[in-house]
């Protein structure tokens, strides 16, 4: 550890060469995670490679503060790994010492893709097998995260590669559907939406109304991926009951000064736009050094550049950890008598405020809601249940205290005007499920951060933890942050495993894969119209920004 450094726990991490090198049991390494110079590091030695030292989190004082909301979890009562010895992260599946449910489950239903973007984790290249799960795999795969013990998932992502590929995606979403699935939400580009309004309107109809729609920037040069293609996937949405989520993948000296205008753009389609869902980026596979301090960006980084970008009508201080929600979900148990979805990912994967419009003002919820106050009531309100004599009479008093004390918490003077606050939270409080979030979502912008590790800032506590999941074909539940970090030992495998040859897969379909890519033919007139469509929401400008790496 550095001379001046002060350390906060040990863990264990990863050796990205031996990770490579498919070296699994050397790759597993002690690492220490510590503060220096005001913020979170990770350092770890390998016998054969050396040392390895990463940025872990950008401000020190604020991982101290999110560390309290520390969820210590579940269980899984019937995990698919039933050996005795688990060797994390060798024997995922889930196991024994996984401490979270299934929260997302991700069905990824094809590894082609219509674009072929550098920093994508996920896509068939060329002469690469394609992937391509059969409907019964893919049930399955629902089927199994669904009936988790004690508390199956209710929401699924379909991912791909790109998931429109797929000429029988509407037969997905329905299957899926009649698996018992409440949320269903599609991962796209868009690209292949833009084009077909018909199809966006039969995948509401078979039953997905969220789209994370893939969104780097408002520009072409920090989105080139989709930047042309978005407005007319908005217009389409607009014809139907979509609602998107816009997902950046944030890059340190790519597109983080586009931050503020990504959320200015949010709030320019509230209509139809429900979130924004920033994702710094997994630095996946070998890079020099100084390319990676150059664009490894944490939460707090991103967060600052928010801040900044906004001119702190969002700042640090309205955001709080995903495991925050421990005390809502601890009430709602003890009120419903029944476990519920628990958010009990580690305090350091992401964090996540609402913000509402007031005017021309943006008003994030912790503006005007006093949230730890009222976290502490609930607590009380929770402890007072189990103690008492009479649970039933004691719920029937916490509905009139949650009552007052959601009003009690409210500053009706700094509220945005015609806000029916109370009535909202109440809604999500009484319902105990998603749905009653809806209300909510639909009033608010939800502004979210989630970061996926890597083989630099890997943490074996982090992905205990972890609560987005991938399903695969062969029974097993594997967590986000082994699927995609050790490929070779996870995805990979898996897609060979249940792939056929590129040359097969064009033999049995009629379709040639190079007729995949999507080719764009727009006039100069209509890129100048397009460039227009996002001028009032660019008022950040291209500037060097100090890397969240610098000290």
């Amino acid at each position: 550890m550095p001379k001046n450094g002060l350390a906060e726990r040990i863990t264990i991490s990863l050796c990205p060469k031996c990770a490579e090198e498919k070296r699994w049991i050397e790759m597993k390494i002690p690492a220490l995670v510590f503060e220096e110079k005001g913020k979170m590091w990770i350092i770890k030695k390998c016998k054969k490679h050396g040392e390895v030292r990463d940025l872990y989190w950008g401000d020190a004082q604020s991982y101290k503060k999110i560390k309290k909301y520390h969820d210590p979890g579940i269980s899984i009562e019937n995990p698919f790994i039933k050996i005795d010895k688990i060797n994390c992260p060798l024997n995922c599946g889930l196991c024994k010492e996984h401490k979270s449910h299934t929260c997302l489950g991700n069905i990824a239903i094809t590894n082609r893709c219509d674009l072929s973007c550098w920093y994508c984790f996920y896509y068939a290249k060329e002469n690469d097998p394609i992937y391509e799960p059969t409907l019964e795999e893919i049930k399955l795969m629902a089927r199994n995260m669904a009936n988790e013990k004690p508390v199956g998932t209710n929401a699924i992502q379909i991912t791909g590669g790109e998931p429109t590929l797929r000429d029988d995606l509407i037969e997905i979403i329905g299957a899926v559907k009649r698996e018992g699935i409440e949320h269903i939400q599609l991962n796209t580009n868009g690209i292949t939406i833009s084009k077909n309004p018909q199809l966006l309107k039969n995948i509401c109809k078979a039953g997905s109304h969220v789209m994370y729609l893939s969104f780097d920037g408002i520009s072409p040069e920090t989105n080139p991926k989709n930047f042309w293609e978005v407005p007319d996937v908005i217009k389409n949405c607009r014809q139907t009951e979509m609602g998107i989520v816009l997902v950046p993948t944030v890059i340190g000296g790519i597109n983080d000064h586009e931050l503020g205008d990504i959320v200015r753009f949010a709030f320019g389609h509230i209509d139809v736009v429900r979130g924004v869902n920033f994702q710094p980026v997994s630095l996946v596979g070998r890079m020099p050094d100084k390319l990676r301090k150059q664009q490894r960006i944490t939460i707090p980084g991103a967060i600052k550049r928010i801040e900044e970008q906004t001119d702190g009508q969002i700042g640090k201080e309205d955001f709080y950890t995903i495991p925050c929600t421990k005390a809502v979900t601890d009430f709602i148990e003890v009120m419903k008598n029944s476990r519920k979805y628990r958010m009990s990912t580690h305090f350091a994967c992401g964090m996540a405020t609402y913000v509402f419009k007031d005017g021309k003002k943006l008003v994030p919820i912790t503006r005007f809601f006093n949230v730890d106050d009222f976290f502490s009531d609930l607590e009380t309100m929770t402890e007072n249940i189990k103690n008492a004599r009479s649970r039933k009479i004691e719920k029937t008093i916490a509905v009139s205290r949650l009552l007052l004390s959601i009003n009690k918490y409210v500053d009706e003077s700094k509220k945005p005007k015609d806000l029916k606050f109370g009535k909202l939270l109440l809604s999500a409080f009484t319902s105990g499920n998603y749905k009653g979030l809806a209300p909510l979502h639909h009033k608010s912008l939800f502004i979210g951060l989630m970061h996926f590790q890597d083989p630099y800032n890997w943490d074996i506590d982090r992905t205990h933890k972890c609560v987005i999941h991938y399903g695969s074909p062969d029974g097993r539940i594997i967590p986000f942050c082994t699927f995609n970090v050790i490929p070779e030992l996870y995805r990979d495998t898996l897609q060979r495993k249940h792939s056929m040859a590129m040359k097969e897969w064009e033999k049995k379909t009629g379709k040639k894969m190079s007729e995949t890519q999507h080719q764009r033919n727009l006039t100069e007139k209509q890129k100048k119209e397009i460039i227009k469509y996002y001028a009032p929401y660019k008022l950040s400008k291209k500037r060097i920004m100090e890397p969240d790496w610098e000290k």
